[in-house]
């Protein structure tokens, strides 16, 4: 046996298999299900080399029906049931091993309201919370949880105590492996999560930082300046990028987002990208899908 040949092979499997690895940690995540335009798992398409995330919009503290109104922290579904159903999430995630499914809670509206973070108390929105959210996540086959409300009814200590505690229960019931955070950049917004962040930066995995609320006018060289700003703002977190398919704003794929990221990615300061959403991303092929899962899983 020649022991230099094989010494050498096994160096050179150890650095692919780390390449992949280090790859992998890389995350891809795409929002899913909130406009009910048919789209199903099995329609995005999903690189083999890279974490990807699905991410299904949304669960909401709030009644179904004509009126909705705010439930003290019992949890329905929003999302577009009859494509992304739990037999569903099944398959696509035997399908693919490198896929996993999380749910989004809050998100802007419900029907003609905006979806406001109400709780008529910490602990019983607490215990509502953990009990509505685990019975839609083991009904789901889920993987974890995202915290995207953007309109509060209480105060930033409520809103910190309340997410903060049901993620960490979450997490210590293993009903979860994963959390994340969904901001953007106004005042009132920022002050909630930053003061969430503060206390329970621990339990969150990901900041899914909404870079498309920023102007359709944004650079490159502004875009970069806004995530070191956020980078700053939650300080130790996993701060993605994004970028939209609808019309809000922030740098767009076509006017120099892929340009930031692979600066970023120069740098070692790329973690991942996100997207809103799947639904619009249907209608054009899911082209800037594709090119982010490639940008990502590039060596």
């Amino acid at each position: 046996m020649n022991y230099f040949k094989l010494f050498f092979a096994l160096i050179v499997l150890h650095i692919h298999n780390t390449d992949r690895i280090l790859t992998r940690a890389i995350v891809f995540r795409e929002y899913i299900g909130a406009n009910f335009e048919n789209v199903r798992f099995s329609d995005v398409p999903i690189n083999p080399n890279i974490q990807f995330h699905f991410l299904l919009s949304f669960a909401i503290d709030y009644t179904t029906g004509s009126s909705p109104k705010p439930t003290n922290g019992i949890f329905n579904v929003f999302w577009d049931f009859d494509n992304l159903s739990p037999s569903q999430v099944l398959s696509i995630k035997r399908q693919h091993s490198n896929v996993k499914v999380g749910l989004s809670i809050g998100g802007d509206s419900v029907g003609n309201r905006l979806v406001n973070f109400t709780a008529f108390s910490v602990n019983s929105w607490v215990s509502n919370a953990v009990s509505s959210l685990t019975r839609i996540v083991k009904q789901y086959h889920l993987d974890g949880i995202d915290v995207d409300y953007e309109h509060f009814n209480a105060s930033p200590n409520v809103f910190t105590q309340c997410i903060g505690r049901v993620v960490t229960i979450l997490k210590k019931n293993r009903v979860i492996s994963f959390a994340s955070i969904a901001p953007y950049d106004d005042g009132d917004v920022q002050r909630y999560y930053k003061g969430l962040w503060k206390s329970y930066r621990s339990v969150f995995d990901y900041v899914n930082f909404q870079f498309y609320a920023y102007d359709k006018s944004t650079s490159v060289t502004q875009f970069l300046s806004y995530f070191d700003t956020q980078v700053a703002n939650y300080k130790g977190g996993k701060v993605l990028v994004s970028f939209s398919t609808d019309n809000s704003g922030g740098l767009k794929p076509e006017n120099g987002f892929f340009t930031a990221c692979e600066k970023l990615k120069s740098e070692r300061k790329l973690n991942g990208i996100f997207v809103w959403s799947a639904d619009n991303s249907k209608a054009g092929g899911f082209r800037y899908e594709r090119q982010a899962q490639a940008l990502l899983a590039k060596g």
